[in-house]
């Protein structure tokens, strides 16, 4: 069974755009998505989904559009508590907390403790996060434990990342078109299944996840075997 959900919800701006709406409001469509395939997930026994909210490349993007999309992320940590603890779904962040504003660093902690006692299901929202940086911080946290050479190893590793004791992903879905990873999930999502929709990520609908857990069951997943 599809366990373990990832979605890189690819093309926010472009739904705007065909729309003659603002790019701001094509994030905000994203972010309520969010929440929804959250529900969605429970409903149908998914225990986790991840979701990419903010790479540590979107940085680049206009200083507006960063403001906005930070703010968006502290909404859908305070405002939306009280959806997720009555759906049982517990929130995780994973990425790098610097260059995050404090609010927003403030919110993920609260989130986190609010939540931490549903058991129903789990979303992990990728926030700066980057697959290298993930890497990297594997990478250091080890050495800062001391480890030698011969105590790195793959248990080792897994633990040390940011996704440590969350089960490897079954599946990475990329919306909008794109056909590539970006660097999502490396370390977890290096046996997942891929699947590349058109639509954008704003327009995906309940009947979208069911068609992929329909088409999840008919992969032969082989493991290298």
């Amino acid at each position: 069974m599809l366990q373990h959900l990832a979605i890189i919800p690819d093309g926010n701006r472009r739904w705007a755009k065909d729309r003659g709406l603002p790019t701001l409001e094509g994030h905000r469509r994203g972010y309520d998505k969010i929440k929804d395939i959250g529900g969605w997930c429970v409903d149908r026994g998914i225990r986790n989904l991840t979701v990419w909210g903010f790479s540590t490349e979107n940085w680049k993007r206009t200083e507006d559009e960063v403001g906005y999309l930070m703010n968006l992320i502290f909404l859908a940590l305070t405002k939306e508590l009280n959806f997720y603890n009555e759906k049982g779904i517990r929130i995780r962040v994973m990425g790098l907390r610097d260059r995050l504003p404090e609010n927003v660093v403030r919110a993920i902690g609260e989130a986190e403790a609010a939540t931490a006692g549903n058991d129903k299901g789990q979303i992990n929202i990728c926030v700066n996060y980057g697959g290298h940086a993930e890497m990297v911080a594997a990478a250091k946290k080890l050495v800062a434990e001391g480890r030698t050479a011969d105590e790195v190893t793959e248990e080792s590793f897994g633990n040390a990342t940011w996704f440590a004791g969350v089960p490897d992903v079954d599946l990475i879905v990329r919306t909008s078109g794109e056909q590539r990873l970006s660097g999502f999930l490396p370390w977890n999502g290096a046996y997942a299944e891929l699947k590349f929709l058109e639509k954008h990520f704003p327009d995906f609908e309940e009947a979208d996840l069911d068609a992929l857990i329909e088409e999840f069951d008919r992969r032969e997943r082989r493991f290298g075997k």
